[in-house]
This record gives structure tokens, C-alpha cells and sequence, in this order.
């Protein structure tokens, strides 16, 4: 009898959940509405409830709360509690309220901060909506006329909202005012829509917005409330019975004839802080920008000419002084053409800002300002003849630069890395080694929303405060949010993909036999979306002429140490043999979508989540390939981030899921880049995340380098998967096969020789190997003899390299560490390990990868090595740490080096497939002290230590060891042995 390898529907729907967890009560800390846990010296729960309801129950995102036991102490003095441990301190001023920034101050590692930003708009104040509680939203700028930063897009799904806190400075009635557009929406529609307006959790009434003239056409809308004295929450969201399609500019609470403001309502700038010039009020011709690198925050003030005014409420000045300003900025070449020194004026006071190299290059510039004691306004303007700058922080006291490591987008499709680098959104690491992770739009860990509260506020965040201690916060969130999933074994070897037309037969007689004869590994076949019948997009059934037997071809796969996945894009046509059962299923409830008469499904639905689970049942797979890229299904599931939510029922019936991530389509298009309120953390837990359809150029490949420890390091993602040789076809050179296109034959398309080979280099030391194209080649043997014999090469050593890459895959997940790692997680003292995280990286901590991304058969890159003494693993040549190097390679060869007393566990032959319990070689250099723990199957770990003369073994098993001993010179000796000590001494 043949095994299913799918999960029975019904035990997966029944799956249990973690727990609740709770934390320790002696880290626990209360001062009247607030909660403080103590979790880690670097982390403290942060928790207001106007209600004193305080929250145990695990969230979406976070799973766990119990810790080691931490040491701290807490007092209270001067109306302030403070609670100090061993790498932070946390301060908040008693009785004072919700968190914001003149109430609550980290200090860690040199560092003061106010982690907290809290916007409360007074009667009369605007609200932009980028300042509100979002649901489900983005913030977009592509159409002009808003205010602020941008806007929110879309309300295109239920539950889809902004949640404003309002501060009625008078019992009475009131208006609360709407800045919203109307154009013709993606379901084609220009019409009046509806979305619905509730105060404090109160019954929702609904809120008709009539149509606009387009989507650049801004008019307001108003509803009467009567409200008592006090803060109020305003809640404008998508209900069951609204149309939604709108977007939202910001809102106004106003009384009387209160025309509608243009200044928005701005959070304090805390002194001894540096703090983000978007966040404060900006007038005049100025507008908030992102399209220059290497800002802090979200984005910088540009555009500033004469009239322009920038202001920050400055709060909690010590006394009335002069004091240091820090103004970050940029200074390029103006709109008037000139590129010279520039002045502002703070407060009045001139201030000289020198020129930059160009606009994404950032300066500082301090001066000494006045400012009165307690809360004040400090305001940038601009002479008459303008100042042609960007301004990205203003620092009070403070010229330190909340700057982030790394970063992290839903995919990277399209990119082509010759338009500028991607935007990245920033994650848990900075500099300044502090970061807020807001935890109050989460649901519950089961995906029950938390209850509402009305009108009482309720804070929930966790204060990183790490300093340079990167892997201290790693750890921390891989504790709090669950690390990131070790995948099978098998996952960490060769994949093969390819968007085109195959058929069982193709991989059965063809491809594989193909990849067996050129000596070539395979561990996972991916099967793009033409298999489908009736439609090749989002059919349910596999197509019987190309797969007459579904689960035949999967056990042919695994009787070839394979395994496979199916691609899926989450529709179905009206007209599809399996859409009467689903919608059955879903009872009436699927939607049309904006593809040509497809249905889409809203996961958050029992009902429908069920029926698009069970059109999976008749297509055997191992695991399922969530190609969401186009469709409009998603999830209205509140709290829950909407690929976060479907890539977890996914994992459910199979090994993991296999998708993007950090959002969803509906939030940000078919790249996705923003991030919705509830982040990224919960993705790592059961996903692999595959990066999107990128383009076939030398740009792509070099950014690919820093992007994957970048995501790393910014979400604790481990397994993150790029398209090896890039999607899309930049050259146009002829392939090496024809297929056909709509009834047209056409013949797929290849990269140079150099740039194949380079990237499959960079492939084998990636957290996973997945060659894909869009109709390319990308198999050794359809290449030159130089690069065939390149990859081949490669993708061999790649699979050698299995038991070392899925160790780091278990340690990941215990560490929260990444596989693939920027230098300064191992080196934080060092600058160079800052500045050359787009050039090379660590694949552990005993691998450095330097990857050469230049045209020509001989490539060079320039490499700076981490302290200590560094060994080239095909080479031998010795370089000493804290040195840079040019180092030149072929075809078939490529800079990786071997830290001294690093340990580096590969097979010892070539395989075909993934195997286990093989012979292995342990690559170590002479005379160093080190150790590494091999991890297997069912939580079996080998340590090996490396004692200078001596290789360790301590493992339950006895098995024959080969060790290569790295000399000084550059030669090499290996060594053979077995048992529990190896004699690495050379012969006499």
C-alpha cells in the first residue's frame, strides 16, 4: 500500500496550540497601570492596562515569556521607578500615564532612548492616519495631494482599519472629520463605499464616502459624536456589510466650526534623545521622503526652500540652558543646481550644513541652542533662498543614531539591482543596540483577537536594550517569538526549479537520468505551475496527460531520495470542476476577485479556509509552494499578519511552508514591501521564505549578499531562499530548449557562462540551493566547459557541505542566530565588519564567504578578515586577521575561508542525494583550540573539540573520522581515525 503524504484533513484542523506561557512572578514589577517583566538582562516587558487588566495569555507573537531567572533591582525616587539590570536601565515616571516619550527612558550601552511614540489628537488637531493603529494597512504615497508621510491604502479586506486616540477637550458633541479618496477600485468599481466609524469599542455606524473624480482627488466626510471630557478611541474600519476600496489621508476630532487642520499632531521629542525629523510637524513646501539610503526611522524631511518649517516639541530639559543640537542631513546637488554649503536656522540660529557626496550620503552637524526648561518647541526653518537638504534626526543632548542593521521586505520581485538598492524595513538590530518590539496589535496565540478594552488605553511592548550584544537580542526574540524552523535534512541540499512546462515523464526519462550522468546532486524537484489542469494558474487538479499517476510520481521521487513540492496561487475559477464543492464548502461565502472570473478565499473564515484545504487532497506533495504573488485571496483575521496566518496551516500539511512573507498581498501589492503593525515575527516559525522573482544581472547577484544575513538579523529568519541565477531574463541569449508559448515555439533563454557560474558559487553557501528561472537555463551542463565543471563543482561541495549547514540549522533554532551572518554578529568592535556587509559574510561563525560578483573568467574582490588567522579552503593560503586582501579567483574556484580554530564537518564524498550515516571529514588547522557540535536526526549531537594536537569526539557512536589538518604553509595533511581522541601530530 502506497503512503499518503498528506496530513488527513481533519487532524490538521484539530492541530493543538502552545499553551499560554507566563512569566516568572518574581521578574515582575507593577506600578499602578503599568507592568514591567523582567525576561533577560537586555529585555523587559513594557505593559500599560488603563483597566489594570494585564495580559499572561501567549500571543500570535509572542509564545513564551519564561526565561532564566534575571537579577535586577527596582526603586522608586523623585516620582520615578527605575529598574536596572546588568546591561539596561528602564525608567518610568510614576502615575504619569500611557507610555510615551517624555514618561518612559531606556538607557543601555551608552545609549539613552524613549522607546515608546505616542500620537493623542487634541480637539482641533490633525490626525494622519500613518499615526493611527493600523489593521491590515500600508502606508502608501503614489498618489499626491496627502498630508504627512503618506496614506493608508486600500481597506480591502474586512477587519482592514486605523484606530486613532482622540482627547476631547470638552464634553459635548463633536465631529469627527475623514480625509479620504474614492477612485475606481481593483474590482473595477467607481462608486460611493462605505466603511465604519465606532467610539471606544461602542456599536459601529456606517460611514458612506462618496466617489472622488480619482484616486488624486482628496475630500473630507464627517460623522457627529458626543463624547465626554477625556481620551477616546475612533475606530474607522472595513465591517462585514462595507465596500471598503478607499483610501485615507488622516482624520480630525472637531467641535463647533473648526475648519479642518493642516498641522499634525506630533509626539515629544524627549531631550538626551535623538529623534526622527518625520515624526514631527512639517510645513510649508517640505514633505516627507524615502527615496535616499541609508536614513534612520522611515524616512527624512526634503524639499526644504524658504518657508519651510520643521518643528519638535522638545520635553523633559533638566533646566534652562544652551545646549548641543545634532542635526543628521544630506546634502547633494540642489534643485537650483548648486552643490555647496547650506544653512539652516534652529531656533533662529544659523547653522552651516557642509556639502555630502550626494544625497544617500549622511552628515552631522551640532550647535549650541538655547532652550527653557521642562516642554518647548524646537523649529528648523529655512532662509528666503531655502536650504535645498534632507534632514534625517534631530539629536537633543544626544548625537548617537538609532541606525538599523539589516532589514527585511516581502520579496524582492522585480529587482534588478540597477535601480537603486531595495528598501528594507528595519527589524530588531540598530547601532545604538536598543529596539521596541510592539506586541499590542497581536491577537492571541490561537488568532483570537484580544478583547477591546474601550475607552482604556493598553500598551504591550518589549525593550531590547542589547547594546552591541547582537546575539543577546537574537536569542531573547528567538525565546520570545520561537526560533526559526529547522527544516529536513534534505531541505539544506540541491533544488531544482524551473517555471516551465514538465511532465512526470520529463523528470522521470529526462532530468533526472540528466543530472545521475553529469555527476550532478538533487534533493528537491520543484514542480512550477503548469502541471495544473483546466488552468494553468490556479487549477485544483494535476493535469492527467502530464502526471497520469499524482502519487506514483511522488513515490517515484522518494524511491530516488527526492523529494518534491507543488506550486499553488491561491484562486480558483468560477468555472473550475472543483469550484461547486469548495464553494460549498465555504458556504456561498467566496468573492469574486479581480483575475478574469476567479474566486478568492478569506483564510480567517473557518469555512473557507476549509474548503481551500481540501482542494489540496488530490495533489500528493511533501510540502506546498505558496506562490502568492497575484491573487486576492488573504486572510481578515485581526492581529494575525496575513502570510504569517496561511503559511502556518500550511506547515500543517507538510514538512513547512514554502512562501513570501512579513504581509500580504493586499497590503502592498505584488512586491509587497511595507510592513504591517503586527511584523514579522511569528513568519520564522514555520516558513521558508523564498525572495521573489528578481532579474537575471550582476547587480542582483552582489545584492543578494548582504540581503540574506540582512533578513537575518532584522527578523530572525533563517531559511531564506533566493532564485539561484535570478528570475527574469535580462540578456537574451538562446537556451538550450524549446517550448511552447500560446501555439508560438519559442527556445529558452541563458546567462554568460561567468555570471551562471558565480551565482551557483554564492548558491552552495546560502541557507538554501534552489536553481529557478523564468524559461532558463540554469543547469551545469547547459553551459561552457569552464562553468559546467564550475558548478558541478559547487553544487557537489554544496551537498558535502549538508550535515555542517543543517548543524547551523539547529543551532539557529535554539540561538535564534542565522545561518548566514553579517561579521559584526561575531565582531561587533570592529568597523569593518559594519561597512562590508554587502561584500562578503559568515555562513557560522568558522566560514567566511567572500563571493565574487564582477564579469570575466578571473574575478577579484577586496576582503577584510576578522581577527584572528583566516585559512582559504581551496587554496590554503593563510591571511592574518584584521588585514584586508584582494583576493583574485577563477572559474573554479571562489574566496571562502576557514577560521583557526573553526571546524568544518562535510561528507567525504560526493553524493547523489541527501544520505545519512556516511563517512565524514572534519577540516581544522594545525594547532588551534575550537569545537562545533554536529546535530543529526532525533536531537543526536557529536561534539568535537579540537585541543591543539588532539581532535575530541564525544559522541554515543563510534564511526571512522577523516580530518584535514590546515598547515601554516598552505599544505595540507589528512589524518585518520576513530574513537574518542584523533592525534592530529605529524609524522616524524
Amino acid at each position: 500500500m502506497r503512503k499518503r503524504a498528506l496530513v488527513p484533513l481533519l487532524a490538521l484542523l484539530t492541530l493543538g496550540l502552545p499553551a499560554p506561557a507566563t512569566a516568572q512572578p518574581n521578574g515582575t514589577v507593577i506600578s499602578g497601570q503599568a507592568r514591567f517583566q523582567v525576561l533577560s538582562p537586555t529585555l523587559i516587558r513594557s505593559e500599560f492596562a488603563g483597566d489594570r487588566r494585564f495580559e499572561d495569555q501567549a500571543t500570535y507573537n509572542v509564545v513564551n515569556r519564561t526565561f532564566p531567572r534575571t537579577a535586577y533591582t527596582s526603586r522608586v525616587s523623585d516620582g520615578w521607578l527605575t529598574i536596572t539590570t546588568s546591561a539596561l536601565t528602564l525608567r518610568y515616571r510614576v502615575g504619569s500615564g500611557p507610555f510615551r516619550a517624555d514618561n518612559l527612558e531606556l538607557r543601555s550601552g551608552g545609549t539613552t532612548a524613549s522607546p515608546w511614540r505616542r500620537v493623542v489628537c487634541a480637539t482641533g488637531q490633525l490626525c494622519e492616519a500613518e499615526d493611527t493603529a493600523r489593521e491590515g494597512l500600508l502606508v502608501a504615497a503614489d498618489h499626491p495631494g496627502y498630508s504627512g508621510s503618506g496614506f493608508v491604502a486600500g481597506f480591502s479586506y474586512r477587519n482592514n482599519g486605523i484606530t486613532a486616540t482622540v482627547r476631547a477637550s470638552a464634553a459635548g458633541r463633536h465631529r469627527v472629520v475623514v480625509k479620504y479618496a474614492n477612485g475606481q477600485g481593483g474590482d473595477g468599481k467607481h462608486e460611493n463605499r462605505t466603511l465604519s466609524l465606532s467610539v471606544d469599542g461602542q456599536a459601529p455606524r456606517q460611514l458612506t464616502l462618496p466617489a472622488t473624480a480619482d484616486w488624486n482627488a482628496w475630500q473630507q466626510v464627517s460623522a457627529d459624536v458626543d463624547l465626554a471630557a477625556g481620551e477616546h478611541r475612533v475606530a474607522l474600519t472595513r465591517g462585514p456589510a462595507d465596500s471598503g476600496n478607499v483610501n485615507v489621508d488622516s482624520l480630525a476630532l472637531l467641535s463647533g466650526d473648526q475648519g479642518y487642520p493642516t498641522v499634525r499632531t506630533i509626539d515629544d521629542c524627549r531631550f538626551g534623545t535623538t529623534c526622527e525629523a518625520e515624526n514631527g510637524a512639517v510645513s510649508g513646501a517640505a514633505k516627507i521622503a524615502d527615496e535616499h539610503a541609508g536614513f534612520a526611522g522611515t524616512g527624512f524631511v526634503a524639499e526644504l526652500v524658504g518657508g519651510t518649517r520643521l518643528t519638535q516639541r522638545v520635553s523633559s530639559v533638566p533646566a534652562a540652558g544652551t545646549y548641543p543640537v545634532t542635526v543628521r542631513y544630506a546634502n547633494g546637488v540642489g534643485g537650483d543646481g548648486k552643490h555647496e554649503p547650506r544653512t539652516v536656522l534652529v531656533n533662529g540660529q544659523a547653522v552651516v550644513l557642509p556639502v555630502t557626496a550626494d544625497w544617500k550620503t549622511w552628515a552631522t552637524a551640532t550647535a549650541s541652542v538655547p532652550l527653557p526648561s521642562g516642554t518647548s518647541d524646537l523649529t528648523v526653518t529655512c532662509p528666503d533662498a531655502g536650504c535645498h537638504v534632507n534632514l534625517d534626526t534631530i539629536g537633543l543632548n544626544n548625537s548617537v543614531q538609532h541606525l538599523a542593521l539589516g532589514g527585511y521586505r516581502r520579496s524582492l520581485d522585480g529587482y534588478t539591482g540597477n535601480n537603486g538598492d531595495p528598501q528594507l524595513t528595519p527589524g530588531l538590530l540598530y547601532r545604538d543596540g536598543w529596539y521596541l518590539l510592539d506586541d499590542t496589535p497581536s491577537a492571541l496565540r490561537n488568532g483570537t483577537p484580544r478583547g477591546d478594552r474601550g475607552a482604556q488605553p493598553y500598551q504591550d511592548g518589549y525593550v531590547f536594550g542589547y547594546g552591541t550584544n547582537h546575539k543577546a537580542a537574537l536569542g531573547d526574540l528567538a525565546t520570545l517569538t520561537g526560533g526559526p524552523k529547522v527544516l529536513p535534512q534534505w531541505a539544506y541540499g540541491v533544488w531544482y526549479s524551473e517555471y516551465i512546462d514538465r511532465t512526470a515523464a520529463d523528470y522521470r526519462d529526462r532530468i533526472l537520468p540528466a543530472f545521475r550522468q553529469h555527476g550532478v546532486p538533487l534533493d528537491v524537484l520543484v514542480v512550477d505551475t503548469d502541471f495544473k489542469a483546466h488552468n494553468l494558474w490556479n487549477g485544483w487538479r494535476m493535469d492527467q496527460a502530464k502526471f497520469p499517476d499524482p502519487q506514483g510520481f511522488l513515490d517515484w521521487a522518494h524511491g530516488e531520495g527526492l523529494h518534491s513540492t507543488l506550486n499553488i496561487h491561491p484562486s480558483i475559477q468560477g468555472d473550475d470542476p472543483d469550484f461547486a464543492q469548495a464553494q460549498a464548502t465555504a458556504k456561498g461565502k467566496l468573492a469574486k476577485g479581480s483575475c478574469a472570473n476567479c474566486y478568492v478565499f478569506d483564510w480567517a473564515d473557518p469555512d473557507q479556509l476549509r474548503a481551500y484545504l481540501e482542494l489540496h487532497r488530490k495533489m500528493p506533495t511533501d510540502f506546498w509552494w505558496l506562490d502568492w504573488c497575484c491573487d486576492g485571496s488573504g486572510s481578515s483575521l485581526r492581529g494575525v499578519t496575513p502570510d504569517t496566518w496561511i503559511n502556518e496551516q500550511y506547515s500543517k500539511i507538510g514538512a513547512f511552508a514554502f512562501s513570501r512573507g512579513f504581509g500580504s498581498l493586499q497590503a502592498g501589492g505584488y512586491s509587497g514591501s511595507g510592513p504591517l503593525p503586527t511584523g514579522p515575527w511569528a513568519e520564522k516559525r514555520t516558513t521558508l521564505h523564498f525572495t521573489g522573482d528578481t532579474s537575471s544581472t550582476w547587480g542582483t547577484l552582489k545584492a543578494t549578499i548582504g540581503y540574506t544575513s540582512a533578513e537575518g538579523v532584522a527578523t530572525g529568519m533563517s531559511n531564506i531562499s533566493h532564485d539561484i541565477g535570478g528570475h527574469n531574463d535580462t540578456t537574451g541569449l538562446r537556451g538550450s530548449e524549446q517550448y511552447l508559448d500560446n501555439g508560438q515555439l519559442r527556445w529558452t533563454t541563458k546567462l554568460p557562462d561567468d555570471l551562471y557560474a558565480r551565482w551557483v558559487q554564492l548558491g552552495a553557501f546560502q541557507p538554501i540551493t534552489r536553481l529557478h528561472s523564468n524559461h532558463g537555463d540554469r543547469l551545469p551542463w547547459q553551459y561552457g566547459p569552464a562553468a559546467q565543471a564550475s558548478a558541478t563543482k559547487f553544487l557537489n561541495l554544496r551537498e558535502r557541505l549538508v550535515p555542517y549547514l543543517y548543524s547551523l540549522a539547529e543551532q539557529a533554532g535554539r540561538t535564534g542566530v542565522p545561518m548566514v551572518r553579517p561579521a559584526y554578529l561575531e565582531y561587533p568592535g570592529s568597523p569593518e565588519a559594519y561597512s562590508t556587509v554587502d561584500s562578503q559574510f559568515l555562513l557560522g561563525s568558522d566560514l567566511l564567504v567572500a563571493p565574487i560578483t564582477t564579469p570575466g573568467d578571473v574575478g577579484s574582490t577586496r576582503v577584510w578578515f576578522p581577527p584572528g588567522q583566516w585559512t582559504d579552503y581551496f587554496t590554503g593560503q593563510v591571511y592574518q586577521g584584521n588585514s584586508w586582501a584582494t583576493v583574485s579567483a577563477g572559474l573554479d574556484t571562489m574566496p571562502v575561508f576557514l577560521r583557526s580554530g573553526g571546524v568544518l564537518v562535510e561528507r567525504s564524498a560526493d553524493v547523489a542525494h541527501d544520505v545519512r550515516g556516511g563517512p565524514l571529514t572534519v577540516h581544522v588547522t594545525a594547532g588551534a583550540t575550537g569545537e562545533f557540535t554536529l546535530y543529526e536526526d532525533q536531537g543526536k549531537r557529536t561534539r568535537i573539540v579540537q585541543a591543539r594536537d588532539h581532535l575530541l569526539v564525544l559522541s554515543g557512536s563510534k564511526k571512522d573520522w577523516t580530518v584535514v589538518v590546515h598547515e601554516a604553509d598552505g599544505s595540507t595533511r589528512t589524518v585518520k581515525g576513530s574513537g574518542a581522541v584523533i592525534s592530529l601530530r605529524a609524522p616524524r
